[in-house]
């Protein structure tokens, strides 16, 4: 048998690639997969926040004693919350709409509508080039809360 029919023979031969096969394929199935994973799990808790911030924010706005107190226990309220989730809370920004009388929020039976908006950013972006802001899901929710109807502020 010629030498280069060995050579070749021996080339061509898969004897004991499985295992570096398998471990090749599985690397590159499994990075991306367990990336997903990660950056699904960040976009969900920070959907948490957004809603609980926006809930808690509604329930103190309703419960104060005046709408400058007001403002600031929900700009509290939802720094306090977003932060207990790992948002950033410089990111967020907080409307509040008031009904039926939209220039009194502390209205007897009136309602209060919180509005939270905030971003997710996915992991592992880096601060260059504005990546975390074009890298990241934009969330927004909204608590509605009812002033109660005995309520004495001034």
């Amino acid at each position: 048998m010629p030498r280069w029919r060995r050579w070749i023979g021996s080339v061509v031969a898969d004897d004991g690639s499985a295992s570096l096969e398998f471990i090749t394929a599985g690397l590159i199935l499994l990075v991306p997969l367990v990336y997903l994973v990660v950056a699904v799990a960040n976009i969900q808790g920070a959907s948490l926040a957004v809603a609980g911030a926006a809930r808690q924010a509604a329930r103190v706005y309703v419960t104060a004693p005046d709408p400058a107190s007001a403002r600031e226990r929900a700009g509290r309220a939802v720094v306090f919350a977003l932060a207990d989730y790992g948002v950033n809370p410089s990111t967020a920004s907080i409307t509040v709409r008031c009904a039926p009388k939209p220039g009194a929020c502390l209205t007897r039976s009136g309602r209060v509508t919180v509005t939270v908006e905030a971003r997710a950013v996915l992991p592992l972006m880096p601060d260059v080039l504005d990546l975390p802001t074009a890298g990241s899901v934009p969330l927004r929710s909204a608590a509605t809360q009812t002033v109660s109807r005995f309520w004495t502020g001034g």
